[in-house]
């Protein structure tokens, strides 16, 4: 009976994370092209994407490397994008904590934010989920996007600049960080730290080595927690 719940819950979490398979497909490919017409060999783009697994902190760190910019701020750049990532841990350990280590190494490696977005709220809404069906269902969400994610970077690294231009690839950047924000602009604190990162970030766009982004990342962050703590102070 085990068994068969942990099965159900992985094949729920597939569902779930079908639909970014949308989305997934051109943005990995749009970086295997981007990457490749930067320089990078077919096999160090595909490498790229698997050793990182994440499009934001790559995607950033490509623009810096064709910028020229010091390695120092190529990588605390990068890093700091995948800052979340521990935000992320921390949010899943009281879910997952308790898997064997080995599991809990290999959810480490696939949390990325479809993976994240998607189990968080299927936990929140069945709480009564045992620790065993959580990290099936977690394991069910990144079948459909990683190994896409890998493949399609792969195909624009190989296809290159025989993609024309109008097919316009880059929408699936933004669709896809929309997809997996707004349904967590749950509070007054989400909301003010999204406003106050997107005036920021539009207000610093001239800093250099896209530091911006960064700055209105720490911005949008400050002042959600301050709403936070407001919002705290006043319903104690």
């Amino acid at each position: 009976m085990a068994s068969t719940s942990v099965k159900s819950a992985y094949h729920a979490g597939i569902r779930d994370g079908a639909p970014f398979m949308l989305v997934i497909a051109p943005f990995a490919m749009l970086f295997g092209v981007l990457a490749t017409e930067a320089g990078l060999s077919v096999f160090e783009t595909l490498s790229f994407s698997v050793v990182v697994i994440a499009g934001a902190a790559q995607f950033t760190a490509l623009q810096l490397m064709t910028e020229e910019a010091p390695t120092l701020v190529v990588l605390a750049s990068a890093l700091a994008v995948n800052l979340r990532m521990a935000m992320y841990s921390a949010s899943l350990t009281p879910h997952i904590g308790g898997a064997p280590l080995w599991q809990r190494a290999i959810a480490a490696y696939f949390t990325v934010d479809q993976s994240y977005a998607v189990s968080v709220t299927k936990y929140e809404a069945a709480p009564d989920m045992s620790p065993e069906e959580k990290i099936a269902y977690f394991f069910g969400t990144v079948t459909p996007v990683c190994p896409l994610w890998w493949i399609f970077t792969l195909i624009g690294a190989l296809v290159g600049e025989a993609i024309p231009a109008s097919f316009a690839l880059d929408f699936a950047v933004p669709i896809t960080f929309l997809a997996i924000v707004a349904p967590a602009l749950r509070t007054r604190a989400h909301i003010g730290a999204a406003i106050t990162a997107a005036f920021l970030s539009l207000l610093l766009f001239s800093v250099p080595f896209n530091l911006g982004i960064l700055l209105a990342g720490m911005g949008g962050m400050m002042v959600g927690a301050r709403i936070e703590a407001m919002t705290e102070t006043a319903t104690s």
